[in-house]
């Protein structure tokens, strides 16, 4: 067997981000297909934020699950029926399902979570609370 060696400066600096966001993914069985929303994570000190761009919809078109510490974001937009017969020249907007999930850290309350939708901006807070543990004696 021969040793061989990787070349790890080709690796964009997205790598790992881009494996764990794939990783998420293929685990909850939700291989990306389509499109998706775009999200920005922010954090603060005593919060956490998800923010989704759904440009399009009302707040009914969007489901909002979190189970396992694993926050889905999934929904549908349909075709205007005024595209349905025409030659269309152009187009960048997505319509179908989507289905966005990603991990969340183990310190936030999600049973305090609040949700606002607002021209096409989805807005999810999560409270941020103390890691619970104990230290364990050894005998």
């Amino acid at each position: 067997m021969s040793l061989i060696r990787r070349n790890l400066d080709v690796l964009d600096d997205n790598f790992f981000d881009n494996f764990m966001r794939d990783l998420n993914l293929f685990r909850r069985g939700n291989i990306r297909t389509g499109w998706a929303p775009s999200l920005d994570v922010l954090e603060t000190e005593d919060e956490f934020i998800v923010d989704a761009e759904l440009p399009g919809l009302n707040k009914d078109d969007i489901n909002i699950d979190i189970h396992d510490n694993i926050l889905t974001i999934s929904g549908e937009t349909k075709k205007e029926q005024r595209f349905q017969d025409e030659n269309v020249f152009f187009r960048e907007r997505h319509f179908g399902s989507f289905n966005r999930g990603i991990a969340l850290p183990p310190n936030l309350n999600t049973d305090d979570v609040t949700a606002t939708f607002e021209n096409g901006l989805l807005e999810m807070k999560f409270p941020k609370t103390e890691l619970s543990g104990r230290k364990i004696k050894i005998q």
